[in-house]
């Protein structure tokens, strides 16, 4: 029989923790699939310095991160095609990357999201919070961001985390719609949440 190393395995879940933490609360971090004001600004950025990116369409697609890594190549960087931190520092001339000052003032963070409805095969009309399940629903991990909060979603609008699922365990977070043929268009997507204060 094998022993059981407390301090190891609770090691283990410690450095995921923050692993998982770092990528949640990144000062920036656009990659294949991002979408938002943090991907116009970089690729307003890389169009500035002579990497194309078709344009500042705030859509990170296979452009982007070709223009990223070509940047990335060129100053020396990890070529990874995901511009995070570092990447952006360089970028932008040593500047940190602050979210555009809109009218939903708040802190950001990053997610993967995911579509859903109530129409969806297997899944309840209702929320955990007894709502209806309805676009402006967002179900979320509660350690992460507790039930009640407001948000906004650049792409998707305002959203009330109302909601959660056996999925959505740190820096993912479902975005509910009014029907399924929504929710499959806009699929699996890299978003900005900004946590509205």
């Amino acid at each position: 029989m094998r022993k059981k190393h407390p301090i190891l395995m609770l090691a283990m879940v410690l450095c995921l923790c923050i692993g998982l933490s770092a990528t949640a609360f990144a000062g920036i971090l656009v990659r294949e699939g991002s979408r938002g004001p943090a991907v116009r600004q970089v690729q307003t950025l890389l169009e500035q310095q002579g990497y194309a990116v078709g344009g500042a369409d705030g859509i990170c697609g296979k452009a982007t991160v070709k223009a990223i890594k070509a940047f990335q190549k060129d100053h020396g960087l990890t070529v990874d095609g995901i511009c995070g931190d570092g990447t952006y520092r360089v970028l932008s001339g040593g500047q940190e990357y602050q979210p555009p000052a809109a009218k939903h003032h708040g802190h950001v963070m990053y997610f993967s999201a995911t579509a859903y409805s109530a129409e969806d095969p297997g899944l309840s009309k209702h929320t955990a919070t007894g709502e209806l399940v309805r676009r402006g629903v967002a179900a979320v991990d509660p350690s992460v961001i507790p039930l009640g909060t407001h948000l906004f979603v650049p792409g998707y609008g305002e959203a009330v985390a109302a909601d959660i699922g056996y999925g959505i365990r740190g820096n993912s977070i479902d975005l509910a719609f009014d029907t399924h043929a929504e929710a499959i268009a806009f699929g699996r997507q890299d978003v900005e949440v900004y946590i509205v204060e």
